[in-house]
């Protein structure tokens, strides 16, 4: 069961959770991170470096938050706006780099007040 990142991440990406990941599964969209349920081992390692809480195992993701679990395997799925092709399972964020851009949910994502 892989890790989710959740809305809390969304417009603050603080990262440290990246440093924490010891197989660079953690990709940087244009506003939130994203676990590669491919690549996430499910150490966990990540979850406690969040200061946000936004990361979870995706059977354990906050009410009202189902859909970024879903999302999260969405970013590398389906070809992100500027890309030419999906990213599937690229095999390290470090090497790719920041991706900057975002699922659908995410992009047009709005806070409520």
């Amino acid at each position: 069961m892989p890790y989710v990142i959740a809305e809390p991440c969304i417009d603050v990406m603080d990262k440290a959770c990246m440093d924490e990941c010891p197989v660079d599964c953690i990709y940087e969209g244009g506003r939130k991170l994203y676990i590669n349920p491919i690549e996430c081992i499910d150490c966990g390692a990540c979850e406690p470096s969040c200061p946000v809480e936004a990361i979870t195992q995706d059977r354990g993701v906050a009410e009202g938050q189902e859909d970024f679990v879903d999302d999260n395997a969405r970013f590398f799925e389906i070809t992100l706006p500027g890309r030419e092709d999906a990213l599937g399972a690229p095999g390290g964020a470090a090497s790719l780099g920041r991706v900057g851009a975002d699922t659908d949910l995410v992009a047009r994502y709005e806070r409520s007040a």
